[in-house]
């Protein structure tokens, strides 16, 4: 960091109280991963509220995930270059659109086109760690990103229970009019509290490089997330999966070559960001895979001989207090990282998870046994993804930061993807029939557990593989 940077970077630590900094970005943060949960409670009925088949309505889900794909290293790379402050306050702007699209529509083109908006806004997750980077010393830092990390699974885990009893009390479109009023505060809160960023960096957009990575990814994403529904060897199906990956392909040689990529390379595939990144797609499929199969478990009838029989909302209580737990052990998280170093405390994270599934393969009767699997989950989830983005940012240039930990964030959307493709698929196959209902069998749920299992433990192989790194106050990477 050049000396100029670094006297702009101290003028922007001091120009705000740094808790106001970060509790604005929290809840930020907390609006995004909200939109995730948002229509949950709303899946089974979207079919005759939207009058559309129900191969239709799946996309009110597929366009939001694949929008918070494609959009966040592209938002990350125009926050280092524009101004991370500015790209958060447009994302904030996109999920104010959009909610209130989807609010004023009665059809599925409208709700559609507002769910697609709503998954830009994961993107103010990354950049707001990167604002964080900027404008907080090293002393805190690591709490702060714990906290924002652990937003990613608390706005999901506390807004599915709201969201059901909304659903359950009033009109379908009030969930999005809730939506478009924390946009709202969001971001007023963002432009009266954060301050300017000042360390950007050059160049120009490289706008070919974003429709590459869009086109690319889209394709991967489709085949992840639909390829159950359309068959595996499907041609539409075989289409997206080749095509994306060709087009992949030429857009990264297109950006070893460019003058100003969207995303260098050359950092990413430094193995301390590489080995993060790949292990990033085992903690986003372990994190989705309970999403999927605990709320189906404690929802499904007794008779069925696994379920437990509670509705919607009872089911999101049992699932919400592991996000709790994410945001408790932030400081817990902050302090280990300064003590330890990151990849320590991402291994003992990706351990955590593990053990997690492994409980409740073998325990799995009663409701506490989910709720204590769960907590378990939530302290192996806000572990990891605190130390991801710190592993991150002490291995990549201060303006890359942004585009760093989007790039991050894409390879958990990755992850979670296909824990929603792939446990669906293993629980739709693996069903019986119970009061005319099809009902997954209990040997479903093993495999589902198991898959997680294995997930967890590449992810606590490859965390020994990232390199040690020196602690935060002597890294050139990060503040001092």
């Amino acid at each position: 960091m050049g000396e100029n940077d670094e006297r702009a970077r101290r003028r922007l630590s001091r120009s705000s109280p740094k808790w106001a900094i970060v509790a604005v970005l929290a809840f930020a943060g907390l609006c995004s991963s909200f939109m995730f949960t948002l229509v949950v409670p709303l899946q089974a009925e979207l079919p005759h509220l939207l009058n559309a088949s129900r191969e239709d309505t799946t996309w009110v889900v597929t366009i939001t995930l694949l929008v918070a794909a494609v959009a966040t290293p592209i938002s990350g790379r125009l926050g280092d270059m524009y101004g991370k402050r500015r790209v958060i306050i447009v994302l904030l702007a996109l999920l104010i659109v959009g909610s209130t699209i989807a609010a004023l529509s009665g059809s599925i083109v409208g709700v559609i086109i507002g769910r697609a908006l709503q998954g830009a806004v994961t993107g103010v997750v990354p950049l707001g760690i990167a604002v964080m980077r900027d404008a907080l010393p090293p002393e805190r830092l690591g709490t702060a990103v714990a906290l924002m990390s652990a937003t990613m699974g608390v706005g999901g885990a506390i807004g599915m229970p709201v969201a059901a009893i909304l659903a359950e009390n009033a009109d379908w479109h009030w969930l999005f009019w809730l939506a478009a009023a924390l946009g709202v505060i969001g971001l007023l809160l963002v432009v009266v509290t954060v301050p300017e960023d000042v360390l950007r960096s050059s160049g120009r957009l490289d706008v070919i490089g974003a429709i590459g990575l869009a086109i690319g990814l889209t394709g991967i994403l489709l085949f992840v997330s639909r390829g159950a529904e359309w068959g595996w060897t499907a041609p539409l199906t075989l289409t997206c999966v080749i095509g994306g990956i060709v087009v992949l392909l030429v857009w990264g040689w297109y950006q070893l070559r460019t003058k100003d990529p969207l995303l260098d390379l050359r950092v990413a595939a430094r193995p301390a960001v590489l080995f993060t990144n790949i292990a990033a797609i085992g903690m986003g499929f372990a994190l989705f895979a309970s999403n999927v199969t605990f709320p189906q478990l404690l929802e499904m009838p007794v008779g069925s001989g696994s379920g437990f029989g509670l509705d919607m909302v009872g089911a999101s209580l049992i699932i919400m207090p592991a996000g709790l737990v994410m945001m408790v052990i932030s400081p817990l998280s902050g302090w280990l990282e300064r003590t330890v170093g990151p990849r320590p405390l991402f291994t003992v994270g990706a351990v955590a998870i593990v053990l997690a599934y492994v409980f409740v393969l073998l325990w799995s009767s009663e409701v506490w046994h989910i709720f204590v699997a769960n907590l378990l989950i939530g302290v192996g989830i806000g572990f990891t993804f605190a130390a991801m983005p710190m592993i991150i940012m002490r291995s990549v240039p201060a303006n890359e930061t942004g585009a760093s930990n989007g790039l991050n964030a894409l390879f958990r959307s990755v992850g979670t993807s296909s824990a929603s493709a792939v446990m669906g698929g293993v629980l739709a196959a693996m069903s019986v029939t119970v009061d005319g209902v099809a009902v997954p069998t209990r040997a479903a749920f093993d495999v589902c557990f198991w898959l997680a299992i294995v997930a967890g433990a590449v992810a606590v192989v490859l965390s020994l593989f990232i390199p040690r790194q020196r602690s935060a106050e002597q890294h050139p990477s990060l503040p001092s």
